[in-house]
């Protein structure tokens, strides 16, 4: 695994989401009180953009279908969403968030 700078901890205000792009992976960056989350950024389902869609507590909701994904685990909480989104390490170092790749 390589760290790669993802975003610093001041773009993501804390219970918000941010969607990114780095080495040609689709990111979705949560912050949830101050603790940092990524997982991927398009929806197993359609392929909807995640960060187009709204978060709540430690749930995104596609703004596409509905498909609502756990921002800390990947995993899916309600349909018609069937797959989990891949979740990646981060570390936070000198106000910058790192991303496992």
């Amino acid at each position: 695994m390589v760290l790669v700078k993802l975003a610093s901890v001041d773009e993501v205000k804390p219970n918000s989401m941010k969607g990114l792009k780095v080495n040609g992976k689709q990111i979705l960056l949560a912050n949830l009180n101050g603790s940092y989350y990524a997982i991927g950024n398009i929806c197993t389902h359609m392929g909807c953009m995640l960060s187009n869609g709204k978060i709540q507590g430690n749930t995104v909701e596609c703004a596409c279908h509905s498909s609502t994904f756990d921002v800390t685990t990947g995993n899916v909480v309600g349909g018609p969403a069937i797959k989990p989104e891949p979740k990646y390490g981060l570390k936070t170092e000198s106000n910058q968030i790192l991303i496992e790749l």
